[in-house]
């Protein structure tokens, strides 16, 4: 088999957020794998700027990136309880370029937030915004990383001996659904 394609979209622009950290982490755990990490710094959808300018080719890249890779993570903030703006909207954005690059693809969704639920609320709103697109979500074990800014050490390594074994569960699973699909 191939090394597989991994893509990983952080819910949060920041640089050394949480949840990029923990996209790492994931990809980490997973072993050997081709992993890159989308850029959602788009533009607010609005459909009047889409009629004049069309797509930006930014989103059609993350399409593609989405449609190329064998699996995909997403990891979400938890912001006044629910997912980031900037999420939905790059969800909103790819949902209208021809194709559904997410159909049975599979994915796993994560959150990493500051507050003691660690995101569980922000990531069963995903959930349920990833529901047209059918991409084969795997159900668990659920990564809500809690406190997240204390779960990492100087080298971005999850320290919590329960988040890494759940974590690297869940990319067994990640894993084993990949070879199944292929």
């Amino acid at each position: 088999m191939t090394t597989p394609k991994i893509l990983g979209i952080s819910g949060s622009l920041r640089t050394e957020s949480t949840n990029r950290k923990l996209l790492r982490e994931a990809a980490r755990l997973f072993g050997e794998c081709d992993y890159s990490e989308a850029e959602i710094h788009f533009p607010l959808y609005d459909g009047d700027d889409e009629e004049k300018t069309g797509i930006p080719d930014a989103v059609k890249k993350l399409h593609a990136q989405i449609g190329a890779a064998d699996a995909v993570l997403i990891s979400t903030p938890e912001y006044n309880k629910g997912p980031s703006g900037v999420l939905k909207n790059a969800l909103d954005w790819v949902s209208r370029v021809e194709g559904n690059p997410w159909n049975n693809k599979p994915l796993a969704v994560m959150s990493a937030a500051a507050g003691r639920a660690g995101g569980e609320r922000a990531q069963m709103i995903l959930r349920g915004f990833m529901v047209p697109f059918r991409p084969m979500i795997l159900q668990g074990p659920e990564i809500h990383l809690a406190a997240s800014q204390k779960q990492f050490d100087e080298n971005g390594r999850l320290t919590g001996e329960i988040y890494i074994k759940e974590l690297s569960a869940l990319m067994q699973s990640l894993k084993t659904l990949i070879n199944k699909m292929s």
